[in-house]
C-alpha cells in the first residue's frame, strides 16, 4: 500500500526524508484540520508545492500585486484574460509582458518555499505518498532535495531567535542612518547583483559560511532591503517589496540594525508579532522550551515519531524491515541527531550540557525510549564541558 497515516505516527520531515532517500516520483498529500497542501516529487526532488486552500494574500498573483511587480489592474485584466482563454494566470502575464518568465519563476519558487515552512508548524494531520507521475510545467521551479529543505529549516530555527531580539512586530518601520559602504572589491561581483541574482533561493546548497549563523556581512540581501526603507514603510512591506521571504528580509535588517545602518521605530498599540509565519510564537517560559523543542526536532526530521514498519509501505519489491542491521544503522544515525538537537536545546536553555542523557528525558525533550531506539540498549553518553560532548551507538 501507500506510504499513508498520521502526522503523530510519522512526522512531515521524516515524510519527506524518506522519499528523498527512496528517490520516489509523486504526489504527497497532506491535510489538517484547515489546510490541504500538495508536494509534488520527482526522483526525489521537490518540484512543486501547492496548498489547495492558500489564503487570498498567498495567491501567486497577489503576492506579484504586493511586491509592486505587476498592478493591480493588470492582475485583474489577466484574471478575466484566465477565465476566458482557461490558461495558466503566469501564462497569460508573461504573454501579455506584465511580467518575464524569469521573474515570474522566481516568485512561484519564493511561494513554493514559505508553503514548505509552514508544514513544519502542523501538529496534526494527515498524509498519503501516491506513486505517480509528475511532469514538468512551466511553471516549474528549481527542484529541491528534500534534504536541503530539512536543512534550511534547522537554519531557520536556530537563527530565528537571534532575530526576534531586533525584530518583534510587523508593524516595526525603519529609518537609515547612514550610507551603506561601497561594495568590496573582493565581493564586488556577489554585493553589485541585481535582483534576480540576489533572490537567493532559501533552499540552496551552496550557502555561504558567512550567511550561516552570523549577523555581521552586507551582502546583496541587505543592500537590495536597505534600498527599499522609507519613511512609513513597515516590516510587512519590506517582507512582499524584496521578494526574499520573511526570514532571508528581517536577518537582513537585523544585519543592518547591528551595524547601525538603520534604526527601528516600534509601533503603537499592538501589532502582529514576526516569527517565520508562526515559526517561534510570542510564549514564554515551559511553553516557549516546548514550541522550540518542537521546531527543532521537526526540522531534523523526527518530531515525536516512531518508524513503524507495519504502517507503511513505499509499493516497491525493494522495501526491506528496519530489523535489517543496515536499516537499524541507518535509523540509529538519524536517532542520534534527534538526540544531539536535543542536547543542544538544553545546552541553550540550562547554560551547560546535562550530565547524563536521562536529564533530556526529565525536561521532556525526549521520551525513555529514544535513549536507546532502534537499539536494545541506552546510547553512550559523555559530557566533556560545558558545550562539548561524546555520543556513540550501543556495541552491538
Amino acid at each position: 500500500m501507500a506510504l499513508t497515516g498520521t502526522l503523530k505516527d510519522f512526522g512531515i520531515a521524516d515524510i519527506l526524508q524518506l522519499i528523498g532517500q527512496q528517490q520516489k516520483t509523486g504526489v504527497l498529500y497532506l491535510k489538517s484540520k484547515e489546510q490541504e497542501v500538495q508536494v509534488f516529487f520527482r526522483d526525489g526532488a521537490i518540484v512543486r508545492a501547492e496548498s489547495v486552500t492558500r489564503k487570498k494574500k498567498d495567491l501567486i498573483g497577489n503576492m506579484l500585486v504586493r511586491a509592486e511587480i505587476i498592478t493591480e489592474q493588470q492582475l485583474e485584466s489577466a484574471l478575466e484574460t484566465q477565465k476566458r482563454t482557461l490558461k495558466r494566470l503566469g501564462d497569460v502575464l508573461t504573454s501579455s509582458g506584465a511580467i518575464t518568465a524569469q521573474k515570474l519563476k522566481q516568485m512561484m519558487q519564493l511561494q513554493v518555499t514559505e508553503t514548505l515552512y509552514g508544514l513544519f508548524l502542523w501538529k496534526a494531520g494527515t498524509y498519503e505518498f501516491k506513486q505517480e507521475d509528475v511532469q514538468p510545467d512551466s511553471e516549474s521551479i528549481t527542484p529541491l532535495r528534500a534534504e536541503s529543505v530539512l536543512m534550511e529549516g534547522f537554519r531557520m530555527v536556530d537563527e530565528w531567535p537571534h532575530v526576534r531580539k531586533k525584530i518583534s512586530s510587523e508593524a516595526m518601520t525603519f529609518e537609515r542612518l547612514k550610507e551603506l559602504p561601497a561594495p568590496n572589491p573582493k565581493n564586488k561581483k556577489q554585493e553589485e547583483d541585481d535582483f534576480d541574482a540576489s533572490f537567493d533561493d532559501a533552499f540552496s546548497e551552496e550557502k555561504k559560511d558567512e550567511n550561516k549563523g552570523e549577523f555581521k556581512s552586507i551582502g546583496s540581501s541587505e543592500r537590495r532591503v536597505y534600498e527599499l526603507v522609507a519613511p512609513g514603510r513597515d516590516l510587512r512591506k519590506l517582507v512582499d517589496l524584496s521578494s526574499l521571504g520573511e526570514f532571508e528580509t528581517c536577518k537582513a535588517i537585523v544585519n543592518l540594525l547591528n551595524l547601525e545602518y538603520v534604526r527601528a521605530h516600534q509601533p503603537s498599540g499592538r501589532a502582529a508579532s514576526v516569527g517565520g509565519a508562526g515559526l517561534l510564537v510570542r510564549v514564554g517560559g515551559i511553553v516557549a522550551r516546548a514550541v522550540v523543542t518542537v521546531i527543532v526536532l521537526a526540522a531534523l526530521g523526527f518530531v515525536g515519531s516512531r518508524l513503524r514498519p507495519d504502517t507503511w509501505d513505499l509499493g516497491d519489491d525493494s522495501a526491506s524491515s528496519f530489523a535489517d542491521p543496515a536499516a537499524q544503522r541507518l535509523l540509529a544515525r538519524a536517532q542520534q541527531a534527534r538526540i544531539e538537537a536535543a542536547l543542544e536545546v538544553f545546552r541553550l536553555e540550562k547554560g551547560a550540557l546535562p550530565e547524563r542523557l536521562e536529564a533530556l528525558v526529565e525536561v521532556g525533550l525526549l521520551q525513555q525510549e529514544d535513549l536507546r531506539y532502534p537499539w536494545r540498549d541506552d546510547y553512550y553518553y559523555r559530557r566533556t564541558s560545558d558545550r562539548q560532548f561524546i555520543l556513540l551507538s550501543p556495541l552491538r
